[in-house]
C-alpha cells in the first residue's frame, strides 16, 4: 500500500504540479520521476485516482492513450508538498551526518 507522504508520492504530485499541459502521460511521467519503476509508477497513480487527487483521461485510440492531472484536491495539496520538499532540501545534508553517526554508533 502506498501512503500520501512517500517518496514516489510526492515526486509524482509535484511532476503533475509542473505540467505546463495540466495533463500528462504515464510515460512522460516515468521519464521526469527519476528512479520510479513502472509498477510502482502505476500502484502510485492508482493510489492518488482513488484517493480523488489524480483523474486519470483514457483516449480510446490506436494505440490507447491515457494521461493523468490533478484534481482541485489534488492542486491544494501543491503548497504543502513544496513546503515539505524544501524543508527535506534544506536538511538534507544534516540529515545524511545524522544516518553516519548513528550508523557508527550502531556498531
Amino acid at each position: 500500500m502506498t501512503s500520501l507522504g512517500d517518496k514516489w508520492t510526492v515526486l509524482v504530485v509535484l511532476q503533475l504540479a509542473r505540467s505546463t499541459e495540466g495533463r500528462m502521460r504515464f510515460s512522460h511521467i516515468r521519464r521526469e520521476v527519476n528512479g520510479i519503476s513502472q509498477r510502482m509508477l502505476t500502484v502510485t497513480l492508482r493510489m492518488l485516482e482513488r484517493n480523488g487527487l489524480v483523474v486519470r483521461h483514457y483516449h480510446a485510440e490506436v494505440p490507447p492513450r491515457v494521461e493523468y492531472e490533478l484534481s482541485a484536491m489534488g492542486v491544494s495539496l501543491v503548497p504543502a508538498l513544496e513546503t515539505f520538499a524544501g524543508w527535506i532540501t534544506a536538511h538534507w545534508d544534516a540529515m545524511a551526518d545524522a544516518r553516519k553517526h548513528y550508523d557508527a554508533r550502531e556498531k
